[in-house]
């Protein structure tokens, strides 16, 4: 009685006569409920976008960056092809035979011949005759001074109209273009391009009276248009784009579009148009990469232009790639119309939601507030009758009426929770050991996994401290076998021995590295039948089986797919087939076989590899699976079967041995159904 006397009078202190604000509580639960929807949302929406349009931008501008690698590195291959084959032509004995003769119609049918097949647009000699275009003109070159000079040198050169003329009228006449008046570009006075963008390489050439001479040959990049579309079908492949997009490829002269497949009008390319004043500021002035949006004759692409320098050193062009921003800017603006529209539906949808929760939110609070007023009144009887727990609201009520209900058996209530504490403390006890002892298993496994992760970082540094040795040891070998040419044959023995050991060394150091890091000579996985891949590996082994009288036994039943790379399946099955037979270095009988089993409930394939060799010990079975561990002394590395284990657990199977010595050894695979 004097705990329920307790009770009302908390229940008189809190009654004490105050203004109903039902109504402005309903208004300010309702604002701290919309809070989040209406105010916070929409500014880690808008928070989002930006931080969203941002790296949307930063992942086209990559992409554009590395589109122009592959443009520059195939523009870097014209160059260095061009160069190795000019210098080739001047070594090559059908040009120094003719040039021997001394017939200049016949240096001149020859330089004919092969400029035509090696796809150059001129080709010629120069030397103190003159054999080809004005020589005083031509040396001042730097690439044919480095010629003279006895070396060899390919860069891009501007010619002047009369430098293509003074070669060839009709390489005049394709340098020629009519400019294009362009938006943006830099305000010019010219109506023409005359200037030709030349690929222009030179070899020595030493002639037969004695003096230097130089085997010049080019390519002229104006109006190119089959190296332009091969560099725009290597950079943009098919499908390597948005649909709506499009890939373009240019190569500018000074900012002059010199060759291009951008488009002025549908079927006519924009050749004559000029590059964005700003952008020839900063790449052609300023000699800075422009990784950003530009905008390309008649439209805005998400652009990249390098300057192209001539043997001078000189800034005296750009090439460009890019893609169409359109798509990418629809796309952007589509998804932010969504996450917006997303944004109003919810927001219409929860404001109905949160005013029907309001009412039942406030139902419960007024009958127990008339509750309480009716027992500070003296009824003691009175209850709130909410029977329906539906909220916590509802459950405050209903412990409202069991507090009235129930006061005078508090003290049993206290002691019931007591026991129930103490059950607790007993079971959070049980489950505290528990815990300790899952810490020690797992504190072992850790131990054990530093251990192993030590061991494969110091093999994948020995690894690769062999591998610089044995590739300088390989290399000068092959060196002393040119040097000695036919009297190496008095070697031969000896080079083969030394070149087995070298691939055996590079075995060891390979087996070491897929020790160390298996991640990283993991291939492909693909769906096998275990039954022809085991058929495939028997054939690499046959070298072992005709050494013995080793019979094999093959059965298979498995119907099901395994789903592996099958290299390392192959490693796998031919490192246990090559164990077994080393087993048996006399007679025997190989065991093959491959069925359908289940394990644990789960559908895979069991392969079984049996020999009826020597068989092994418990003390052998027991660190067979260890790297580095071998009983081979003279041959084995101690990693076949660790590797094996390895790829097999990875792919989730698992690997068993059994043996005994004087019985053979039976090593079992199993592996998951492909799914």
């Amino acid at each position: 009685m004097r705990q329920l006397g307790s009770v009302m009078k908390l229940f008189g202190r809190s009654a004490l006569p105050r203004p109903k604000r039902t109504r402005s509580v309903r208004f300010k639960l309702l604002a701290i409920a919309l809070l989040p929807t209406l105010v916070i949302l929409p500014l880690l929406l808008g928070v989002m976008m930006v931080r969203w349009n941002s790296k949307f931008d930063a992942l086209l501008t990559s992409k554009v960056s590395g589109d122009l690698t592959i443009a520059h590195q195939y523009f870097s291959h014209i160059l260095d092809n061009t160069g190795e084959q000019i210098q080739s032509l001047g070594q090559s004995v059908a040009f120094r035979t003719v040039l021997m003769s001394g017939n200049p119609d016949a240096v001149h049918d020859l330089l004919v011949s092969y400029q035509e097949d090696l796809g150059l647009d001129f080709l010629y000699l120069i030397d103190g005759d003159k054999i080809g275009p004005d020589t005083d003109a031509a040396v001042h070159w730097p690439v044919i001074a480095s010629a003279f000079a006895g070396g060899a040198s390919t860069s891009i050169d501007i010619f002047s109209n009369a430098d293509l003329a003074a070669i060839s009228p009709d390489l005049a006449a394709r340098a020629k273009l009519d400019l294009v008046e362009t938006p943006n570009a830099v305000p010019t006075t010219r109506n023409a391009e005359t200037r030709g963008m030349v690929v222009h390489s030179a070899s020595h050439v030493s002639l037969p009276s004695g003096r230097d001479g130089a085997l010049v040959g080019g390519i002229l990049l104006n109006q190119n248009l089959g190296f332009i579309d091969t560099i725009n079908d290597l950079v943009y492949r098919q499908s390597s784009l948005p649909e709506g997009s499009q890939g373009t490829a240019t190569l500018f002269l000074d900012d002059v579009r010199v060759s291009t497949n951008v488009r002025l009008f549908a079927e006519r390319r924009a050749l004559g148009t000029r590059v964005s004043s700003i952008v020839r500021k900063t790449v052609l002035e300023d000699g800075k990469v422009w990784l950003d949006r530009a905008f390309v004759v008649n439209d805005w692409y998400i652009s990249a232009y390098e300057p192209i320098k001539d043997s001078y050193g000189k800034r005296v062009g750009m090439l460009y790639v890019g893609f169409l921003e359109a798509p990418f800017a629809q796309t952007k603006y589509e998804s932010l119309l969504i996450i917006i529209g997303a944004f109003l539906f919810v927001a219409a949808l929860s404001v109905p939601i949160f005013l029907r929760w309001a009412r039942g939110i406030f139902k419960p609070l007024e009958r127990m507030t008339n509750t309480i007023n009716r027992v500070e009144s003296g009824d003691f009887s009175a209850r709130t009758g909410i029977n329906q727990v539906q909220d916590e609201i509802s459950l405050v009520a209903e412990h409202l009426d069991d507090l009235l209900d129930q006061v005078q058996e508090r003290d049993k209530r206290l002691r019931a929770w007591n026991d129930q504490l103490n059950a607790r403390v007993d079971a959070r006890t049980s489950e505290l050991r528990e815990a300790n002892r899952q810490l020690e298993s797992t504190t072992k496994q850790l131990i054990m996994s530093e251990k192993l992760a030590a061991i494969g970082e110091i093999t994948a540094g020995v690894a690769h401290e062999i591998n610089n040795p044995v590739a300088v040891l390989q290399g000068n070998l092959d060196v002393l076998r040119d040097l000695m040419g036919e009297h190496g044959k008095i070697a031969a023995t000896e080079f083969r021995l030394i070149d087995e050991q070298v691939n055996r060394i590079n075995l060891i150091v390979t087996k070491l590295l897929q020790f160390a890091k298996p991640e990283e000579y993991a291939g492909y996985v693909e769906r096998h039948i275990v039954g022809e891949v085991i058929d495939d590996c028997l054939p690499l082994v046959q070298h072992l089986l005709g050494k013995a009288d080793i019979d094999v036994a093959r059965q298979s039943t498995a119907a099901r797919l395994v789903l592996m790379n099958r290299t390392e399946l192959q490693q796998v099955l031919v490192n246990l087939m090559v164990n077994a037979l080393h087993a048996m270095p006399e007679q025997g009988v190989l065991t093959l076989t491959d069925e359908d089993v289940d394990h644990n409930g789960k559908p895979g394939i069991q392969i079984t590899v049996r020999d009826t060799g020597t068989g092994m010990d418990a003390d052998v079975l027991n660190r067979i699976f260890d790297p580095f561990y071998t009983t081979k002394r003279r041959e084995g590395t101690g990693l076949g079967l660790s590797i094996s284990k390895t790829l097999i657990d990875r792919q989730g199977g698992h690997m068993r041995v059994e043996s005994a010595p004087g019985t053979g050894t039976t090593f079992t695979v199993w592996l998951p159904e492909a799914d």
